[in-house]
């Protein structure tokens, strides 16, 4: 008979792709400047949503913001952002989706500023994932110092939709703080993961 495995409890009975997302994405360290779009773009339209509804709509994401291309998306006219807002595929809100556009031009500017994206988030950990060891989900900040201090640098740079909380679960979801619970089966090998990275 198969061992049962040890999950983070968020996870668990919300849906397979929930799952999927947690065993395979969530606290796995990225060093990708595309993937750090990405997850930009859905963190922001998760404001105020479950998580689920957006992993449900992630692929009508991927064709609506042109495979999470911020030079494409940073060109989005109005009339791309009309149609965007009659597909009911996304999140149908003006301001996330006018929010994704203006996010994808201040992107671009980080990233001429630094050299690469992760260049500069990555930087407000001290260029490696922050190793957290709780006990309980419930136990798991919203927020952080260091969510705190890049939310903060992100609205100064231009960003949108990218408070602290926000933030924090960006961070979560790239990697950039280990926050599967001690017993949960992910949470030694995205340990390890960390200590290859940076």
């Amino acid at each position: 008979m198969a061992k049962a495995v040890t999950r983070c409890k968020w996870a668990e009975g919300v849906g397979l792709n929930y799952i999927d997302y947690h065993d395979k994405e969530w606290g796995v360290p990225v060093w990708d400047d595309h993937v750090q779009f990405e997850f930009l773009i859905l963190e922001g339209a998760q404001a105020g949503l479950s998580w689920s509804t957006i992993l449900n709509k992630r692929d009508g994401y991927r064709k609506g913001f042109a495979n999470f291309d911020p030079v494409k998306v940073a060109r989005f006219t109005d009339k791309r952002v009309e149609k965007l807002l009659g597909d009911p595929s996304i999140v149908r809100n003006r301001l996330k989706v006018n929010s994704a556009v203006t996010n994808a031009k201040a992107f671009l500017e980080v990233q001429k500023e630094f050299g690469t994206f992760c260049k500069y988030i990555w930087g407000f950990v001290g260029g490696k994932p922050i190793q957290t060891k709780f006990t309980n989900d419930g136990d798991i900040p919203a927020t952080s110092p260091e969510s705190d201090a890049l939310s903060k640098d992100l609205k100064k740079r231009g960003f949108k939709f990218v408070g602290s909380t926000i933030i924090y679960a960006h961070m979560q979801a790239t990697g950039m703080v280990n926050d599967h619970v001690s017993a949960c089966f992910r949470y030694k090998p995205c340990k390890a993961l960390a200590k290859k990275s940076g």
